[in-house]
């Protein structure tokens, strides 16, 4: 299954990958050559597009799930907050989750500029914030951007009253995914180092 919206970026790719190989069928001597080789380089290319915008269904897991798949980069305590936040490699899924049950409230994007995504000060890349009312309370969860992710996709509007795991939005390339939960109602259960998947892996605890 790939990603909403992707196939307008890989139908293209599909199509020229069919034209070439059928010039490359159809001449001879050094044209047909030529038209091979970029025959195998756009299979190269519609290989990696179909990888990059992979969309697997997800079983919710436990408790507050991962927003995203990736690496924990950090789990941090800012007052009455906790801070659990994703590093995404490009060979990740891109698709992010909802962390509970929720409805979207209100959706900003602020920002300025395009550090890489593991970096600390990263926070003030262009980023996108998804302020989400749950059975816990309010909670957020901030896609940013890194020097190679620069286009951040919602699916949802202000109003949206999705399910755990189900689909939000995704960031193209490498990047970051930050869940915002209050400290009086979640514990973190994951630690840096952690891999976690997007929609399935419990990043906390719930707190009666």
């Amino acid at each position: 299954m790939l990603a909403p919206g992707s196939a307008r970026r890989v139908a293209p790719v599909a199509g020229l990958l069919v034209l070439f190989a059928i010039v490359a069928l159809v001449l001879h001597g050094g044209l047909h050559y030529a038209a091979l080789g970029v025959a195998l380089l756009l299979a190269g290319l519609l290989v990696f597009l179909l990888v990059f915008f992979r969309d697997p269904e997800r079983t919710p897991g436990d408790g507050v799930v991962s927003a995203a798949d990736g690496r924990v980069r950090a789990v941090e305590r800012s007052g009455e907050t906790w801070v659990v936040s994703v590093f995404l490699s490009v060979t990740d899924v891109h698709v992010n989750r909802l962390p509970l049950d929720a409805t979207v409230e209100a959706i900003d994007t602020a920002g300025a500029g395009f550090r890489p995504a593991y970096r600390d000060d990263a926070g003030s890349n262009v980023r996108r914030r998804y302020r989400l009312r749950t059975e816990i309370g309010p909670i957020e969860v901030v896609q940013i951007t890194g020097i190679v992710a620069r286009r951040l996709v919602s699916f949802v509007s202000p109003g949206f009253v999705g399910r755990k795991g189900e689909r939000f939005g995704m960031i193209v390339l490498g990047s970051r995914t930050d869940v915002l939960l209050p400290a009086s109602r979640a514990v973190p259960t994951v630690k840096v180092g952690d891999r976690v998947q997007g929609g399935r892996s419990t990043i906390a605890r719930i707190v009666p």
